[in-house]
């Protein structure tokens, strides 16, 4: 059986701010599911390849849902990939909203792998300026980055989950051991009605 992932043991045991970098020993595989039964996970890759993911008993699960820019409080845990700019502030390409069980997933600000010099910063907002588009300052552990967030970015929010989610047609980010010969989950996160995950 599928274990249903939950609250902080995920971002304790998995998601730290190290194995989400893409310098850290993860594969990050991006596709649509094809199907789903017992333990094997059919996914058709961005390129048309079809990749089985195998899961276990210790699979992580969460699901992406559609949000707004208007969801993001003060405090809001977010996870931001983006673009460096050359006053050293950051354009955000996507934007994660945590449930609030998974704060503290992924602390920090390291290098992202959607395309050259693209980071990824995990963090609380600390403030939110709308009056010449937004702005948000993300604190970390350690630090804090600016980051503007154009209007029409990508937002969705992420929460616990179980294999209910794995719908075909659903697309689907899977977090697995790099350089393995076949791919075994460690986490996954797939999307509700469409959603497609930002990452």
């Amino acid at each position: 059986m599928i274990k249903t992932f939950a609250g902080l043991a995920f971002a304790a045991s998995l998601l730290s701010s190290a194995a989400w970098a893409q310098d850290a020993p993860m594969t990050i595989t991006r596709g649509t599911i094809g199907s789903f039964s017992g333990q094997t996970l059919e996914t058709k890759s961005r390129n048309g390849q079809t990749v089985p993911v195998a899961l276990t008993d210790k699979t992580k699960m969460m699901v992406a849902e559609t949000a707004k820019l208007s969801d993001i409080k003060a405090n809001s845990y977010v996870g931001i990939a983006a673009a460096p700019l050359s006053d050293g502030t950051l354009k955000a390409l996507e934007v994660t909203i945590f449930d609030e069980s998974l704060r503290g997933m992924g602390d920090g600000h390291y290098g992202w792998d959607l395309t050259g010099g693209n980071t990824m910063t995990n963090g609380a907002v600390g403030s939110v300026q709308t009056t010449s588009g937004h702005s948000m300052v993300i604190d970390y552990k350690g630090g804090s980055k600016t980051v503007t967030v154009p209007d029409d970015v990508p937002v969705v929010t992420i929460k616990p989950a179980d294999s209910a989610i794995l719908k075909p047609g659903a697309r689907v980010v899977v977090f697995s051991p790099k350089g393995a010969t076949s791919v075994t989950a460690d986490a996954l996160i797939a999307g509700a009605n469409g959603t497609v995950p930002p990452m």
